[in-house]
């Protein structure tokens, strides 16, 4: 009897504290049922918008930006294999000039630039927005899900194109002198480093123009001005330098090119602030771009 009595008292006890606790758990329980809607919803956009990507003929300038020059580097490769071979080092340099002055500043930049701000800027000229704003999707999962689309597209054609051109310019050196310079020397660190920028490169290019997408009917103007931003930071003073995308890509480039007479020497950011930094730089940008899809109409006539 005194065990039945003892159970009685707890029993109340133990439905108060459920009760306490139970707003917690429901709101965890929430918490982990809207992430995993949102995950499937994300995938289900990143997948649909690939498809327009592999489909749609108005990314070939972003294909050929990718792949010209992974053709012109195999027509150097098959037309010249005898040709006169430079050292190792001589290549590093060029392909340092290459990468920071093209792939970099160029094909990276303008790559993204055709694909973020067409992400829903594109929707709005083909009257298309209103589609996706019907179905039942948060807008900021919709803007995510995009991105994340946008991403793996110029990820994959980018960072592919990067690591194909460097393995193009070093394999006529000759199998020997190939293998060492790749496993024995820097070479394997190097493909790595230029295919981390490369990313690094889509991540933070990426979110800036899915911004200016959204901010801006026609953002030609604004990303010329970015452009100009980007391509003359050399001669800036160093603190304006450091607010910009390029500087923190360019201070992790495992081989250094001259900038010129004009150039403003400083230091270079360590990579362990220029990775994170621009990871956090591009999470903010994307708030950003959260917050301005959730006030957006979708008015057709004035565009």
């Amino acid at each position: 009897m005194s065990g039945a009595h003892e159970r009685s008292e707890c029993e109340p006890e133990r439905a108060k504290r459920s009760r306490n606790a139970s707003p917690i758990g429901r709101s965890q329980e929430g918490m982990s049922a809207n992430f995993g809607l949102w995950s499937r919803q994300i995938d289900a956009i990143v997948r649909f918008e690939m498809k327009k990507y592999v489909l749609g003929r108005r990314w070939l300038a972003v294909y050929l930006l990718a792949l010209a020059p992974v053709f012109l580097f195999t027509l150097r490769m098959l037309l010249a294999p005898n040709a006169h071979r430079p050292s190792s080092g001589v290549l590093s340099t060029i392909y340092a000039g290459f990468f920071q002055l093209f792939v970099m500043r160029f094909a990276i930049f303008f790559g993204s630039m055709f694909i973020f701000t067409q992400l829903l800027r594109g929707e709005v000229l083909e009257k298309t927005l209103h589609y996706y704003l019907l179905i039942p999707v948060r807008r900021e999962v919709l803007a995510l899900g995009k991105y994340m689309a946008g991403l793996v597209t110029s990820i994959g054609l980018f960072t592919g194109s990067t690591i194909a051109t460097y393995l193009l310019l070093f394999l006529p050196m000759g199998q020997e002198r190939f293998n060492e310079f790749m496993f024995s020397g820097p070479g394997l660190k190097h493909m790595a480093s230029y295919a981390g920028i490369a990313m690094l490169a889509c991540l933070g290019y990426g979110a800036v123009f899915l911004l200016v997408g959204l901010l801006f009917k026609n953002p030609i103007g604004p990303s010329i001005i970015f452009l100009g931003w980007e391509s003359f930071n050399f001669v800036m003073p160093a603190a304006l330098q450091q607010i910009s995308v390029v500087h923190y890509l360019q201070s992790i480039t495992p081989v250094s090119i001259a900038r010129g007479p004009l150039a403003v020497i400083m230091e270079p950011t360590s990579p362990w602030i220029s990775v994170p930094g621009l990871i956090i730089f591009t999470a903010i940008i994307l708030f950003l771009a959260a917050q301005k899809i959730r006030r957006v109409e979708v008015t057709y006539s004035a565009d």
